[in-house]
């Protein structure tokens, strides 16, 4: 058994941070706040009560935050029958597990949303475990996540990569003690990727597939 593949899947394995964008956005526009969208796509991938925190400050009136993270799932979920894969997301899930390594989920996402990502990705044959953010109590940039992810995968985290798009991820990864892989494809520059802690980075994941057995998932990893 090569070790754990534990994946971020928004920005990650699915195009769907702009959409999180978008459907935030209108939340928040809702409750009568106008949120500049980079502000917005730089805290995509925080779970939603720190990012309601992040985005308006801990001044704001916390009686909102219901409501925008309720109003935020509302409009989100108006995509999940539609919710697009990144092209080999798929792919390089079940080349991993052709491999041996143990594939687990590790998101912010949960219930019906989670269930409609995977839909998208559409390799719950390579998926071994999830670990959602109805798991932790602290979602990313915390390293709960990661190491529930580990856990589940049965394996120490010296024997673990994780692979993610955010700011957030690699900070996460960092902190459980976990190697990791950046992706571009979430639209967050290669330099913060590279400050937060990403040991490699690739474009996206038809490039770290493209390119497998030279980076961490290769035949040298432990």
């Amino acid at each position: 058994m090569a070790g754990a593949a534990i994946f971020d899947v928004d920005g990650t394995l699915t195009d769907t941070n702009h959409l999180h964008v978008v459907a935030w956005w209108e939340a928040f526009r809702q409750a009568g706040h106008i949120v500049p969208m980079p502000e917005i796509h730089r805290a995509v991938g925080l779970g939603a009560e720190d990012l309601i925190g992040r985005l308006l400050g801990a001044d704001r009136d916390v009686e909102q935050d219901s409501a925008i993270s309720a109003a935020h799932k509302v409009l989100y979920g108006t995509y999940h029958d539609r919710l697009p894969a990144f092209e080999g997301a798929g792919d390089l899930l079940r080349a991993l597990a052709g491999h041996g390594w143990r594939v687990v989920l590790a998101t912010s996402a949960s219930g019906s949303e989670l269930a409609a990502l995977r839909r998208a990705v559409d390799a719950d044959d390579a998926v071994r475990d999830t670990a959602s953010s109805s798991d932790v109590a602290e979602g990313k940039p915390s390293p709960e996540p990661v190491r529930l992810a580990c856990e589940l995968a049965g394996v120490s985290v010296d024997r673990a990569v994780f692979v993610g798009d955010s700011v957030w991820d690699m900070e996460a990864a960092a902190r459980a003690g976990v190697r990791s892989v950046a992706l571009l494809s979430g639209g967050i520059p290669r330099a913060d990727l590279e400050r937060a802690g990403a040991g490699m980075v690739y474009r996206n994941v038809a490039e770290l597939l493209a390119h497998l057995a030279d980076s961490p998932f290769g035949p040298t990893a432990p």
